[in-house]
């Protein structure tokens, strides 16, 4: 039972994912309902069998404010694919600056960005355009779905069509 069910809200908008356990609790309790299983297994009792839920959507609709994606250095570089977007490097990392903070730039998703100690220090205090330096990538501000959908890893296939994948 080591698996990840996706829960979608009543609107079927991704809310989270959680656990096999959890997914088949709200089921039992009537909180949620099954849209697709994972025909290959099965949940066993003594007496019983049941499906492996994959997807479920809750009966109630769960408001949640508007959320954004937090501003941290994991999530940056998460955006930039762990790569530093001056050369493509993949270890050393550092959060850079675009516009240097000395010259007004601030901590926003579209003025930092991923790199290697290396570029990061030849970079120094200036622009990329100014050191010659091209972004592979422009910085932005990712939108939560999105952010979702791309950085969570192993995306099961009857989640797609909910992440906007297909």
């Amino acid at each position: 039972m080591n698996a990840n069910v996706l829960v979608l809200n009543q609107d079927y908008q991704p809310l989270s994912i959680c656990s096999v356990q959890r997914s088949v609790k709200l089921l039992f309790l009537d909180k949620a309902e099954l849209l697709h299983d994972d025909p290959a297994k099965q949940i066993r009792t003594i007496r019983d069998e049941y499906q492996f839920p994959s997807v479920i959507r809750l009966r109630s609709y769960i408001r949640i404010p508007y959320s954004k994606v937090v501003l941290s250095r994991r999530n940056i570089m998460r955006r930039d694919n762990f790569i530093c977007q001056y050369c493509g490097k993949k270890s050393d990392l550092t959060i850079d600056h675009v516009l240097p903070k000395s010259r007004g730039g601030r901590d926003v998703w579209e003025n930092l960005t991923t790199a290697c100690e290396k570029c990061n220090v030849k970079k120094g205090n200036k622009t990329p355009k100014e050191a010659d330096m091209p972004l592979e990538a422009k910085p932005y501000r990712p939108i939560p779905i999105t952010f979702f959908r791309d950085y969570n890893g192993n995306v099961q296939e009857p989640w797609k069509p909910y992440l906007y994948m297909t």
